[in-house]
């Protein structure tokens, strides 16, 4: 991996490229990704997006490691191949131009929610009114490889922030990849309580509309996703995760 130089590319296309490694190396400090999974996101001012070299173990990427890819699947800038589940991040962005970056996941928690019968992933926890809408599941239980089954995943998605894949994992979606990190953070923490409240024996008890709209009317969700990727750079940088030559860039 080359170190990071600002003068590469154009500055949106290498920030692009530095943020989706650094949230790929916080996503797997943090046990959502690990050896597979992925994150994606739009780069401005391009008909293009970002994903990594399928090849590259997740906990090294660097900017180098992250290719340019249009929307006809095509890398256009790079070396390397894609991850061979593209068309989930490919299909899920053509279908929702409102959305910026697409995470796919094989985090366990969202896997057993999709093995329980007449079991359904709830928001319990606050910052879970993200997901208000509801959390369908996809029925697909093998890799996501080809343009139709990349289309019927994000049929399934439909207007939502979430989806599960049947005995597979998740995939998030969001305005932008640090907001997208953090919905990330607050899934497993939404999962891992109803995990728990079931585990107790009890019945879950979700967040109710008035709840929602509480919590939304108090919400700024820009300054809440900019203070958790700080605090989880930062952290990463004290611990080595992340190289120290990168901060000035990442945070912020």
């Amino acid at each position: 991996m080359a170190d990071f130089d600002l003068n590469n590319t154009s500055a949106a296309t290498q920030a692009a490229r530095l943020d989706t490694a650094v949230a790929t190396r916080l996503l797997v400090a943090e046990g959502i990704l690990d050896y597979s999974g992925h994150i994606c996101t739009r780069v401005p001012g391009r008909d293009a997006f970002t994903i990594q070299d399928g090849a590259t173990a997740r906990a090294d990427l660097g900017p180098d490691d992250i290719l340019i890819v249009d929307y006809d699947g095509q890398v256009i800038e790079g070396s390397g191949t894609p991850p061979i589940e593209l068309a989930i991040h490919l299909e899920i962005l053509r279908a929702r131009p409102d959305v910026v970056s697409v995470l796919h996941s094989h985090l366990d928690l969202a896997i057993a929610f999709t093995m329980m019968e007449g079991v359904q992933l709830l928001p319990m926890r606050a910052r879970a009114s993200r997901w208000k809408s509801g959390i369908p599941t996809d029925p697909d239980p093998s890799h996501i490889k080809l343009p139709e089954q990349g289309r019927a995943l994000a049929r399934t998605l439909g207007p939502h922030h979430a989806a599960l894949m049947r005995a597979h994992g998740l995939v998030l979606v969001a305005e932008d990849i640090r907001a997208c990190f953090v919905d990330a953070l607050h899934f497993k923490e939404n999962a891992r309580a109803m995990f728990e409240v079931l585990q107790a024996g009890a019945r879950p008890v979700p967040l109710t509309p008035d709840e929602i709209a509480q919590i939304e009317a108090k919400e700024v969700r820009a300054w809440h996703a900019r203070k958790l990727w700080n605090y989880y750079v930062r952290k990463a940088l004290a611990e080595g995760t992340l190289p120290a030559n990168w901060k000035q860039a990442v945070l912020g």
